[in-house]
């Protein structure tokens, strides 16, 4: 059962919300994300992917803030999502020392840039608005751990696909996790850039 080998804090806030049991793609895929393996995960819509995306970036975070950088991204395709995703991570964190943000284009770079350096644990971000915070140096990720892109499928646009390899040349090492309901041929490229030894989960 792969909910019971989370750290403590998620196993206790997922007893309070009454998540008992996983879903089968939770089964396969929490483990495999956990031994810090590349994956690709794909799944249809309700069967639990925001979930386990929550879940293991808690995990990898070890419920705790520490400095000031980032240690986890989330990519998702617009601010609708990261504002939802962001709620979503809320109701996991509020227990919990960890720093959430959320960026997006509408919201201007400078203001982006001064929040972000008050310390952050976790960015959720579009991948346009990562890159020009890097860009104009808004944003260090030396010390990220896990890169998540949420519903990937939006990728095939092709200023999303051409930030997302802007920002994933700047990263030095990381796990990246990338979640879809199939595997795009798109997602599939990825495998010859930062996608190296890559597992598939798939349910």
């Amino acid at each position: 059962m792969p909910f019971k080998k989370l750290h403590t804090d998620i196993k206790e806030k997922l007893a309070a919300l009454k998540i008992i049991t996983p879903t089968p793609f939770q089964s396969k895929s929490i483990p495999v994300i956990k031994s810090g393996a590349n994956v690709y995960c794909t799944a249809l819509k309700g069967s639990g992917k925001t979930t386990t995306l929550i879940l293991t970036t808690l995990q990898k975070l070890k419920c705790e803030a520490v400095g000031d950088s980032p240690r986890a991204v989330v990519i998702v395709e617009n601010k609708a999502r990261a504002l939802e995703l962001y709620d979503a991570f809320l109701t996991y964190t509020k227990q919990t020392s960890l720093r959430v943000y959320v960026g997006y284009e509408q919201l201007h770079v400078d203001i982006q840039k001064s929040e972000i350096f008050e310390g952050i644990d976790i960015l959720i971000s579009t991948p346009i608005a990562m890159n020009k915070l890097l860009l104009l140096n808004g944003l260090h990720i030396s010390q990220l751990k896990i890169f998540s892109i949420d519903d990937s499928e939006f990728l095939i646009q092709k200023s999303a696909y051409t930030a997302l390899m802007s920002i994933t040349n700047s990263v030095d090492k990381c796990q990246y996790v990338i979640y879809s309901e199939k595997m795009h041929p798109i997602l599939k490229r990825f495998e010859s850039y930062f996608m190296e030894y890559s597992r598939i989960v798939t349910a």
